[in-house]
């Protein structure tokens, strides 16, 4: 009763302050005294709200650009009693609200004092109707609710949810959970009874497909997963329906019990799949622009159901370095593709990709999805190399029970990897023209990669709870087909990981880790490792070490042009500026990434600020690694394709020393000095790209 005078009180003592004419506007919400929920969930459970940071800041009201939120007597009383009946739903039977509105000049303040007071808490919780149940340890373990917690019918509503679905994935399709509960307030005390009703264990029976037009329906059944004669799970049912969207054939697909066909207690339970099929042909195109692409285009197709028994062949097409590569240069790097100007190894000419995919879901096993692929390419790495390829692929992805997706893929190509040949002369000991010619040659790449990925993220262009975790391993050998000069293993693990600290602030970690093995090759000049460059680690950029240009982490060499060389071998001094870094990759690599991911303090739905650390090495075998870490600031702006970014890292590194190296007349490669260490041409790097960097 005192209570609910407060807030009588409260509301008959608003109704002088409002006055006649135009409603007025909030330019203040603040709650006090809560420490069960915080302001954010308090905030959600009202319609009351505070106006933008830029209608609240004196001095940029009068832009407009804010959202402006007005006052309701009658909604704030409705407000202030649905506040209180929260708390006491929650299990806060003292709870008093107290408001106070201050008017200034159109506008109102408001403050919400809330006394908490002390919560029931649960002192007994019994589960019943389970013993004859052999699982019974594993049905009740970690239920939402426990003895000690506050008796928040939210959450009892949700354990009685949580042990429900256990036992309907238990076998027991018509399971249910009642309860019953009784909160003494002058003990604080709540006894609290779940009682559950398994009803009849039952299996899966005879299926039905609803829908189905040109698609046959034995293969829409091959993709449920829930078989006639299995334990019926309701997890089963979950994962039917989620291969059926898979196969990116049916606009609409649901797998349930047939109810037409099952009663409550029945042993056997019917399935009922409904599907909509969707649009048999899909052509896509795009056109974009990035840093290290300059100008780009692409273009796909895709036929479903092609040839029937759901097959899907796509094929799409991607063509980039418009502007700056021959055919289709304009000379674009002298202006807006810049960046690309001293790419003289992989900009040098248009990239492009030609593939052709068919992919066959259910295969051998609902859960199998088969893939065979042709392509054409050439694609490089910012200043490290050029590839071009022709070649087949064959994969087979199985979705595990615990939505772990695995592949194993065969991919054989055959093609060239064009490089500085200082990378072959300081790395791979190939400094004669006639060993760089050798590496250099068209030969065959094939390779067997076994992947997986755990993913469980909110969001997929920009979670703010969950971890992602994936390892990927790789082997090419002359067994599987591959030339002898181009074997090797290939071992990567990375995990993120995303983690609330409040409703708009979230912290993001991020952990890489790799290493490459190879046998030795004999060259004319002697025995050595050799790890094609584009099989490489890079590291630096705006996806990992965000204070280092694109692939400028890491072991150099330095080239100089001959002409600025001296008789005496060494660099001319005036002629230093000529001395150009090469990246030359590493076969071991190992970064860590830190981000804090927050509003801006305007604006904050659409602006978001990340501040970042980045730490790692990129080094060889045999060497002591060097790490570097580089702190930074960005801005992030909401886009339907993911977030915008911005990133200034700042890095107090030079350049890793490196030897130099020049050609001879003879096209051989000639080191005139050691230990050379290279300047940056600044302290910050600014990134600009799309997507969070992890």
């Amino acid at each position: 009763m005192r209570s609910i005078a407060l807030v009588s009180l409260a509301c008959l003592w608003v109704a002088p302050v409002l006055g006649q004419g135009e409603p007025p506007v909030v330019r203040g919400l603040t709650f006090e005294g809560n420490s069960y929920y915080d302001d954010l969930t308090l905030q959600s459970r009202i319609a009351t709200t505070n106006s933008s940071w830029l209608a609240r800041t004196p001095l940029l009201r009068w832009t407009k650009f804010g959202t402006t939120r007005t006052f309701s007597e009658f909604q704030f009383r409705r407000d202030v009693l649905g506040l209180e009946v929260f708390y006491k739903y929650s299990g806060f039977r003292e709870v008093a609200i107290d408001t106070t509105v201050q008017r200034e000049d159109g506008a109102v303040s408001i403050t919400i004092r809330i006394e908490e007071g002390e919560p029931i808490r649960v002192g007994q919780l019994a589960v019943e109707g389970l013993d004859a149940l052999p699982d019974r340890e594993d049905l009740v373990r970690d239920l939402p609710l426990a003895v000690g917690d506050v008796f928040n019918r939210y959450t009892l509503n949700a354990t009685m949810d949580t042990l429900a679905l256990r036992l309907r994935n238990d076998g027991y399709p018509a399971a249910t959970v009642d309860t019953a509960t009784r909160a003494d307030s002058a003990s604080r005390r709540a006894e609290v009874r779940l009682i559950a009703r398994p009803g009849v264990p039952a299996v899966f029976g005879r299926l039905e497909v609803v829908g189905g037009d040109a698609i046959d329906d034995a293969f829409i059944a091959s993709l449920v997963t829930a078989r006639a004669g299995t334990p019926y799970r309701l997890d089963a049912l979950y994962r039917s329906q989620r291969a059926l969207y898979q196969t990116e054939l049916f606009r609409f697909a649901s797998v349930g019990i047939d109810t037409s066909r099952y009663r409550e207690g029945d042993p056997v339970v019917p399935i009922r799949v409904d599907v909509t099929e969707g649009r048999a042909h899909r052509a896509r195109g795009a056109a974009g622009f990035a840093t290290n692409d300059c100008f780009r285009v692409g273009a796909g197709w895709t036929a479903r159901n092609f040839l029937g028994n759901g097959r899907v062949v796509d094929v799409s097409g991607q063509l980039s370095k418009i502007g700056v590569g021959e055919p289709v240069g304009f000379g674009a790097e002298n202006s807006i593709c810049s960046a690309l100007a001293e790419d003289s190894v992989g900009s040098r000419q248009a990239n492009y990709g030609l593939d052709v995919t068919l992919r066959r879901a259910g295969f051998l096993a609902p859960d199998n999805t088969l893939s065979l692929s042709l392509f054409s390419e050439r694609r490089s790495e910012f200043k490290v190399y050029l590839r071009e390829e022709v070649g087949a692929g064959i994969s087979v992805t199985r979705e595990t029970q615990a939505q772990v997706p695995i592949t194993l893929s065969y991919r054989v190509s055959f093609g060239e990897t064009r490089a500085n040949d200082v990378v072959f002369c300081q790395f791979f000991n190939a400094c004669a023209a006639a060993d760089v010619a050798q590496l250099r040659e068209r030969r065959v790449l094939a390779t067997l990669t076994a992947s997986a990925v755990r993913q469980r993220i909110n969001n997929l262009l920009d979670p703010t709870r969950g971890s992602i975790l994936s390892a990927e391993a790789t082997l090419s050998s002359r067994y599987l087909g591959s030339s002898r000069l181009t074997q090797f293993a290939r071992f990567v693990a990375e995990a993120s990981f995303y983690t609330p600290l409040s409703r708009e602030v979230v912290l993001a970690l991020h952990a890489k880790a790799g290493a490459i093995v190879a046998p030795e090759i004999d060259l004319s000049s002697g025995r050595t490792n050799f790890i094609p460059p584009e099989q490489r680690f890079y590291a630096g950029g705006p996806n990992d070490i965000r204070g280092y240009e694109r692939n400028e982490l890491g072991p150099v060499v330095y080239v100089v042009p001959s002409s600025a060389v001296q008789p005496d071998g060494t660099i001319d001094p005036d002629s230093l500026g000529l001395v150009r870094p090469s990246a030359t990759g590493g076969n071991r690599v190992a970064i860590a990434n830190a981000e804090l991911r927050l509003p801006t303090p305007f604006l904050g739905d659409r602006f978001r600020l990340g501040v970042f650390v980045d730490a790692g090495a990129l080094w060889n075998g045999g060497e002591t690694p060097k790490p570097r870490i580089t702190p930074g600031l960005g801005l992030r702006v909401n886009s339907p394709l993911g977030p915008i970014r911005l990133d200034v890292g700042y890095n107090r590194y030079r350049l890793e020393p490196g030897p130099v190296y020049t050609s001879t007349s003879d096209a051989n490669l000639l080191q005139i000095a050691s230990g050379f260490v290279g300047e940056r041409r600044r302290d910050w790097t600014i990134n600009f790209s799309i997507g969070h960097a992890f």
